[in-house]
């Protein structure tokens, strides 16, 4: 994870506020956007395909010791010490990006998201639900490993800017792998609601495929919002240093427990967590307005869950939260009264400079789940004077997701490995540098930076990776050292596994 992925909200807000309005960037109508898809549409994509390599990307980002049916060859074991500085086992675990670190952060969100896609979309998956089973299951070990001490939680492993001052594979990595945790007197209810909701959420997956786990997933999803919500703070306050500018929780923790306490209203069935939605949600900040989704700010994504309850079991205490999710889809609507958001002159919704495309992926995910609430309740929603069907959000949604897969100006695919053109110089280093196989010789700290400084393609393709994308003007450079555009993460992949198995369901399937 480079810096300026996770730059603070407010600054990179307001930049991009700045950049857009000096560039006459302006939220395009709905016929517009429509006419800007036709003109850059290309033949109909293998959504199955990519499919697949969307999972299969989460093989090279693995970390420990690999499984023998590890399909990702040019990655070998690493790691395997990981959690000897505090005497626990940490070993496991994904790379959050093209580093080798292991940020909890992103990883518990990494796990959430891929935990919802399969309870709303598993079933279209067919033949590839196993493989995204185990994409949950290798997250999920980790946060049981990561939450087995009461009241703790080991939140990292690696030291971000030892780490970033070398470029070499995680096989030979020799820079400190440094724990870090939050604790009683050391509270992270941010991360601590998020690695709740992980569990609550993966304890649905497994309910039926694989019960034990399931129920040791969910218990100790119900420990861990013990812990959040008891011992309340962010946990950069306490370890600034470590986690920031990289992951700080720049939205609070109030999102994070809500959040939580959400999914562990939807796996347990437990009153007490509508009871805990309804006495604190707006103390949570629930009705604020927000209209971004992402590892930070869970607040959209708690409303679009929650609403479900109201639009489909008619849980009235939950109405409000419909009305928030209307909100937030009428602010992504080109052309509606309320619209927020902005788009790229090849009809890309445009969020932030670093890392956009988690924004791309996130939305698309939301409007498809939501329009499958929506359809199911028999409703739509109401944007002013407009009227938007599931229908329409479907077709927003398919529209960014053919952008990334190369419906777009430069006719390019921003998943590594899906189409003839696609991005070969990533910013990532187990892909830059030649595998353990090829080169057996250690890759020394500072040696690896002849291979990040040349024009050469990666050696390795990480496939299914989607990388940050484009700017606001859809120009891709394709430079390794342009991580803001050319870094791909797990949190970007992990909505787009759902959004992809929708997309890939047989003809006239809802």
């Amino acid at each position: 994870m480079s810096l300026t992925i996770s730059s603070s909200r407010l600054i990179a807000t307001f930049m991009v506020l700045l950049l857009l309005l000096s560039s006459g960037f302006s939220s395009p109508s709905s016929s517009t956007l429509r006419s800007i898809h036709q003109r850059y549409h290309l033949d109909n994509h293998n959504y199955k395909d990519a499919l697949t390599k969307s999972i299969l990307f989460f093989e090279g980002q693995r970390s420990g010791k690999l499984p023998p049916n590890q399909r990702m060859t040019w990655r070998s074991n690493s790691g395997l010490s990981d959690g000897s500085a505090l005497n626990v086992d940490l070993v496991g675990g994904y790379y959050d990006a093209g580093d080798n670190m292991k940020f909890g952060f992103p990883m518990a969100f990494t796990t959430t998201m891929l935990s919802w896609s399969l309870i709303e979309f598993g079933d279209l998956m067919n033949s590839e639900l196993p493989n995204a089973e185990d994409a949950v299951r290798w997250g999920t070990d980790f946060l049981l490993k990561a939450t087995s001490h009461p009241d703790t939680i080991y939140v990292q492993v690696g030291d971000p800017n030892m780490d970033h001052a070398c470029w070499e594979r995680p096989e030979d990595m020799d820079t400190p792998r440094s724990v870090f945790k939050v604790d009683n007197n050391n509270p992270g209810s941010d991360i601590a609601g998020e690695v709740a909701a992980a569990l609550a959420a993966a304890s649905i997956v497994f309910r039926k495929c694989d019960p034990s786990y399931s129920n040791l997933l969910l218990q100790r999803a119900i420990t861990v919002f013990t812990f959040a919500d008891k011992y309340r703070g962010p946990y950069s306050a306490g370890l600034k240093p470590e986690v920031c500018p990289f992951y700080c929780s720049y939205s609070g923790y109030q999102d994070e427990l809500l959040w939580g306490a959400a999914w562990l209203h939807k796996a347990t069935s437990n009153p007490t967590y509508l009871s805990y939605v309804q006495a604190n949600g707006r103390n949570l900040g629930a009705d604020e307005f927000d209209n971004m989704f992402s590892w930070d700010n869970k607040h959209v994504g708690a409303r679009i869950l929650l609403s479900k309850e109201f639009l489909i079991q008619n849980v009235k205490a939950l109405e409000e939260y419909k009305e928030h999710a209307d909100s937030f889809i009428c602010s992504v609507i080109p052309g509606a009264p309320f619209s927020s958001s902005q788009y790229t002159p090849g009809g890309l919704l445009f969020k932030m400079s670093g890392s956009n495309m988690q924004y791309v992926t996130s939305t698309s995910f939301l409007l498809l789940t939501y329009a499958k609430y929506l359809t199911s309740a028999r409703t739509v929603v109401y944007c002013g004077g407009s009227v938007v069907t599931p229908a329409r959000l479907r077709s927003i949604a398919k529209n960014q997701v053919d952008y990334l897969l190369g419906d777009n100006p430069l006719k390019m695919s921003y998943m590594v490995g899906y189409g003839s053109k696609y991005p070969r110089r990533i910013h990532h280093r187990g892909s830059s540098l030649p595998s353990v196989a090829a080169h057996p010789t250690k890759i020394q700290c500072h040696d690896g930076f002849s291979m990040f400084n040349s024009q050469s393609p990666n050696p390795n393709d990480l496939t299914g990776a989607v990388v940050g994308g484009p700017d606001q003007n859809d120009q891709f450079p394709d430079e390794r050292s342009d991580y803001q555009r050319s870094e791909p993460a797990t949190y970007i992949n992990a909505p787009l596994v759902g959004a992809l198995a929708y997309l890939a369901r047989p003809f006239g399937q809802v």
